[in-house]
């Protein structure tokens, strides 16, 4: 079989989501071993397209919510459980929420209870409360497990939190190669302030596009921010425009654009596996040294 042949098949597998033999032989033996490997669990998000029945543990191990000592896990989830007990005992007895609050919103009440500033008013804390009720919506979707999910929750937004420090450079990085790509849709773009504006790509960058893609495909994108790539969501987000080019082009105004852009979803993940290849070949020639 040619060369041609075996990347042709080994693209569409991954589309349709099969995995080779190896590669789930490689990740099961890493997440079974006594002590796991971090460094090696990260890199397979960033290599590999993650099985979804392994996506649980994986995240849960690579973000910290579950020890690396594998014979630790169950006293460690004890009291991940134990935390998220009280917190929730505590919203409830201070008749913060109430049996109709939507569960997003249960989370992030504890969240806040957890930061010391749930009945302080912040406006300056507003953004972060919302990104980290969008983080949360989509981790409810994936996930059926409450507990961990909170505690998922509160570590991807850490993953998060990395990205915005690094927001304007991300968005430098987007300028410089939609610039290159399509200098036609770079300028029109460039013209309704989508890049030096604070109120569209800081916010889709730093909540990894959530309620812009649809959860089962989001997730794919959300397995290279678990793994360590910052960069991910500039080539999601030149994706999304090059795609809608022929209606970007006709708006006149950023809410315009933002619009059509949260329209999108990408059911079929054509979108998303398109910016992931392109991601994998760009990242050896970024001038601006982002993961």
């Amino acid at each position: 079989m040619g060369t041609d042949e075996r990347n042709f098949r080994s693209s569409y597998y991954e589309k349709v989501g099969c995995h080779s033999v190896e590669e789930k032989k490689s990740l099961n033996k890493l997440l079974q071993d006594n002590i796991r490997n971090h460094a090696k669990l990260k890199q397979f998000c960033l290599s590999y397209t993650v099985p979804s029945t392994t996506r649980s543990l994986l995240w849960n191990i690579i973000l910290g919510v579950m020890p690396l000592h594998k014979n630790s896990t169950e006293y460690i989830m004890e009291q991940r459980k134990a935390v998220y007990d009280d917190l929730l005992r505590a919203v409830t007895v201070m008749q913060i929420i109430s049996a109709n609050t939507p569960k997003s919103k249960v989370l992030l009440s504890m969240w806040q209870l957890e930061q010391n500033r749930l009945l302080y008013s912040n406006n300056d804390k507003i953004d972060l409360d919302n990104n980290f009720v969008e983080i949360v919506k989509v981790l409810l979707q994936i996930f059926e497990n409450d507990v961990e999910t909170y505690w998922l929750a509160k570590e991807f937004y850490s993953c998060t939190r990395e990205i915005a420090q690094d927001c304007g450079k991300l968005k430098e990085l987007s300028q410089n190669l939609l610039r290159k790509e399509d200098s036609n849709l770079f300028n029109h773009l460039e013209n309704l302030a989508v890049f030096s504006s604070n109120d569209l790509l800081d916010k889709w960058y730093v909540t990894g596009f959530a309620g812009v893609i649809s959860e089962s495909t989001l997730v794919r994108v959300w397995d290279k921010i678990c793994g360590g790539s910052r960069k991910i969501v500039v080539f999601i987000f030149l994706e999304l425009a090059k795609v809608l080019k022929g209606n970007a082009l006709k708006c006149h105004t950023r809410q315009e654009f933002k619009t059509l852009v949260e329209q999108i979803k990408d059911q079929d993940a054509v979108i998303v596996n398109k910016a992931i290849k392109n991601w994998q070949n760009n990242k050896q020639h970024s001038e601006i040294k982002i993961h």
